[in-house]
């Protein structure tokens, strides 16, 4: 079986490893199956993407649509090196999973607007729906028609890229996930998030802007009440169905 490529942009290594972790767990790999490069540490190699049955992109503190001259450097760099890889990707058609950053990587390669304007979503689960052409596609297949998602994102994809279909949509931001051609896909949640995943995240990034510090605790507390198992189903599909 080839690798699956997973590229990383969380600066905290806890956080990383939490979510290198899940990404194993709810995808069904082990660490032999997946070649993972934390790109805040080292820079991005050259690759044939045809070595890897396909690319997963976790998320990460940093914000497309922010004005370059306010990027943080680090985030300016893994930014920049993460777009270098979408040409090949959308031209080929390679498959791809970007999760929450690597929607706005991949509207913002497509020319579709990412920004602060509208769509952005407080920490905690969010009821996400299938759109017809979501209810066809085979990563969703045998998903229920509404389940609930964890986000948490102060950007947002503001209209659909040309090309791309529609696949879930929520009430407070339309567009939870897409497919661009066959194989490449993205999701404004986190697909591989569960309850405990998420309490780690609340308590890292408590002072990055997402919420009032303060609402830390009862953020943890409405993320251990909620019910979220079905987006990890998705990235489970994902690994199955490119596995090669």
């Amino acid at each position: 079986m080839k690798p699956f490529l997973i590229l990383q942009l969380r600066p905290e290594a806890e956080a990383s490893d939490d979510e290198y972790a899940a990404f194993l767990a709810k995808g069904g790999l082990r660490p032999d199956q997946t070649r993972r490069i934390r790109l805040e540490q080292e820079d991005l190699p050259e690759l044939d993407l045809s070595d890897f049955a396909g690319v997963i992109v976790g998320g990460g503190p940093g914000c497309v649509s922010d004005a370059p001259d306010t990027k943080d450097p680090l985030e300016a760099k893994i930014e920049t090196e993460i777009l270098s890889l979408m040409p090949q990707i959308t031209e080929q058609d390679v498959p791809f999973m970007g999760c929450c950053y690597g929607i706005g990587i991949l509207a913002h390669h497509l020319g579709a607007t990412v920004s602060k304007a509208q769509y952005g979503e407080a920490v905690g689960p969010s009821l996400c729906e299938l759109t017809p052409e979501g209810a066809a596609d085979p990563l969703l297949a045998g998903l229920p028609a509404q389940f609930h998602a964890f986000v948490g994102h102060k950007e947002a994809v503001q209209h659909l890229p040309d090309g791309a279909v529609h696949l879930l949509a929520s009430a407070p931001c339309p567009f939870q996930m897409i497919r661009y051609k066959q194989n490449v896909y993205a999701t404004q949640f986190h697909p591989e998030a569960d309850s405990a995943g998420f309490e780690l995240r609340i308590r890292i990034y408590r002072n990055k802007g997402y919420f009032p510090p303060e609402e830390a605790d009862s953020l943890i507390a409405m993320c251990r009440a909620a019910d979220v198992h079905t987006p990890e189903k998705i990235l489970r599909n994902f690994v199955a169905r490119y596995a090669v």
